[in-house]
C-alpha cells in the first residue's frame, strides 16, 4: 500500500509542470544526495573536496581489512629506494599516504639525494629552515649513509626497504642502464657480461657501480670489496642495525601485508598498481610481459656467473628471503593468504574502476595526457596508464595518483610544500625550465570540466645524476 502511493505521488511529480523554483530546488535535492553517496563510496566528506581522497573501501569479513585496532600509524617513515626492485612502486603509495595526510616529505633538490655519492643532509630541500620544521617521508634515491638521515629524520622513524633476486635485477640494470654504465655499453649482450665481467668493468669509471652489487652499494657498503664470509657477514649485520623491515620483490603482495602491519595502515593504504613496466620486444613485434619480464638471453652458467659477479649481493638477498619467511611464519601462512587475496581483489576492483584496457599499461607515446607520461630510459620503453573516461571528479582525481609517475609526483609535492620557493640550478646542468599544464577530464554527467594541475612538467637536467634513475 505505502509501496503504491508512494509509486502515485511519482507519477503525479513526473507528469506536473513544475515551476522555475520547484525545478531548481528538485535538482538541488537530487545533486545533494549524489555527493551524499560518493561521500559513502569513497568514505569520506563530499563537503571537502580540496582535500585529497581516499579511493574506494572495499566492504570485508576479515576485521583487519581495513584497520588494525588500537595501534597507531606511523608516520615517520623513512625509506631506502634500492634500484630496480619495484621501488618506485612503493613509493607511491608512500607519496599517496603523505599526501592524503598533510605530511611533510624530505625532498631532493633534484630527484636523487646526491646519488651516486653517499647521502647528506643538506642534500634535503628545506633542512633547517624554520618554514618546515619536522619531516615525516623520505624516500627518494640515495646511497645510504645513517649517521646523516638520523640528522634530518625524527628518532622513531621506521626505516625499511627492499631486495630482488641479483640476476633478475642485473638483467633489469643492463636494460636501463646499458648506455649509461660503461661496462654493460662495452658488452655485446649481458650474456656476454656474464661470461667474462673483467673484461667490461672498470670500477674506477662513474656509473659503473650498476653493474655490480648494486643493492650493496645503495645500501652504502664498499660493492667492489672482495667477498669473504666474514665481510658479507658484517654487511647483513649492518642493514639488519638501520632497517627494521626488509621486503622482497618477487613476492610484493606479502611484503606489503608484512609492510602495512609493520606501518599500522590500513590495507586501502598499500593497494598499488605496478609502476615503471617495461615493455620488451623479442622479435620486432612489441609484447608486454610485465615488470618481471622474461629474462634475457642468459644460459643457466651465466646466471650462476652473474650471481657469483654479485657475491654480495646475493648473500645480502639471501639472508634476508629467509628473514622475510620468517616473517611470514611469525604472521600466519593463513591469515596471511586471507589478506593477499584481499589486497589482489582490491587491486582488481580499482584497475576496472580506473584504468582503461583492463590495466594494461601502454607506450607513453600512446598516453594523451602528456603530462603522466612516464620517464624513458635504457634500451626498453617505459609503460603507463591511462584513466578510464567518465569518471566523477573525485575519482579521477583519487586514480590519478595511482598512476602518477615519480618524477611528475615529486614535482606536484615539491610544489605544495615549497609553493614560492625558487627552482635552484643543478651541478652539471641547466636550471630546470617548468611548463604549466591544463588537463581535461570527462566528469560525471559526461561534460568535459578543465582541471589546473598543480604539478608542473620538468624539462630535466642533461646531468644524469639529476635524472630519475
Amino acid at each position: 500500500m505505502v509501496f503504491r502511493r508512494s509509486a502515485r505521488r511519482m507519477r503525479w511529480l513526473g507528469c506536473y509542470r513544475l515551476g522555475p523554483i520547484w525545478k531548481a530546488l528538485l535538482v538541488f535535492v537530487v545533486i545533494a544526495f549524489a555527493g551524499q553517496l560518493l561521500g559513502v563510496i569513497f568514505n569520506k566528506s563530499w563537503m571537502q573536496p580540496e582535500r585529497p581522497q581516499s579511493l574506494y573501501s572495499l566492504p570485508s569479513d576479515n576485521t583487519q581489512g581495513s584497520s588494525l585496532g588500537s595501534c597507531q600509524p606511523h608516520i615517520h617513515i623513512m625509506f631506502l629506494k634500492t634500484h630496480k626492485t619495484a621501488s618506485s612502486t612503493v613509493l607511491n603509495l608512500l607519496y599517496r599516504f603523505g599526501e592524503e595526510r598533510d605530511l611533510k616529505f624530505a625532498l631532493p633538490f633534484g630527484y636523487q639525494f646526491g646519488y651516486p655519492l653517499p647521502f647528506i643532509a643538506q642534500r634535503v630541500k628545506g633542512y633547517k629552515s624554520p618554514h618546515v620544521g619536522e619531516f615525516d617521508i623520505m624516500g627518494n634515491h640515495m646511497r645510504f649513509n645513517k649517521p646523516e638521515v638520523e640528522k634530518v629524520m625524527p628518532p622513531d622513524t621506521f626505516y625499511f626497504s627492499i631486495l630482488r633476486d641479483p640476476v633478475a635485477l642485473a638483467e633489469s640494470s643492463y636494460a636501463y642502464y646499458k648506455n649509461v654504465a660503461p661496462a654493460f655499453r662495452r658488452a655485446k649482450g649481458l650474456g656476454d657480461f656474464a661470461d667474462n665481467p673483467y673484461k667490461y668493468y672498470d670500477p674506477r669509471l662513474r656509473n659503473n657501480h650498476y653493474a655490480r652489487n648494486l643493492m650493496w652499494f645503495d645500501f652504502g657498503l664498499d660493492h667492489t670489496a672482495n667477498f669473504s664470509l666474514a665481510l658479507a657477514k658484517r654487511g647483513v649485520a649492518a642493514v639488519r642495525r638501520n632497517f627494521k623491515l626488509i621486503l622482497l620483490s618477487e613476492y610484493f603482495d606479502q611484503s606489503m601485508v608484512l609492510l602495512r602491519h609493520a606501518l599500522c595502515w590500513p590495507l586501502d593504504a598499500v593497494v598499488s598498481f605496478s609502476l615503471n613496466a617495461r615493455q620488451q620486444v623479442p622479435t620486432g613485434r612489441s609484447a608486454w610481459v610485465g615488470k618481471l619480464i622474461a629474462p634475457l638471453a642468459l644460459t643457466d652458467k651465466q646466471r650462476v656467473k652473474l650471481r657469483e659477479w654479485n657475491a654480495l649481493d646475493w648473500h645480502l638477498y639471501q639472508a634476508f628471503n629467509l628473514t622475510f619467511w620468517q616473517e611470514v611464519e611469525r604472521f600466519g601462512r593463513s591469515r596471511m593468504e586471507t589478506e593477499v587475496a584481499l589486497l589482489r581483489t582490491k587491486r582488481e576492483v580499482l584497475t576496472r574502476i580506473c584504468l582503461r584496457d583492463g590495466g594494461r599499461p601502454i607506450e607513453a607515446g600512446r598516453i594523451r595526457d602528456k603530462t603522466i607520461r612516464p620517464f624513458q630510459s635504457g634500451l626498453v620503453k617505459i609503460l603507463g596508464y591511462e584513466l578510464q573516461s567518465g569518471l566523477n571528479n573525485a575519482t579521477w582525481e583519487a586514480c590519478l595518483r595511482m598512476i602518477r609517475p615519480e618524477i611528475q609526483y615529486k614535482d606536484l609535492l615539491d610544489l605544495r610544500q615549497f609553493p614560492r620557493a625558487q627552482q635552484p640550478s643543478f651541478a652539471g646542468g641547466p636550471p630546470l625550465k617548468r611548463e604549466s599544464s591544463i588537463l581535461r577530464a570527462d566528469d560525471h554527467g559526461g561534460k568535459r570540466a578543465k582541471f589546473q594541475r598543480e604539478e608542473e612538467v620538468c624539462k630535466y637536467s642533461s646531468d644524469w645524476s639529476d635524472r630519475k634513475v
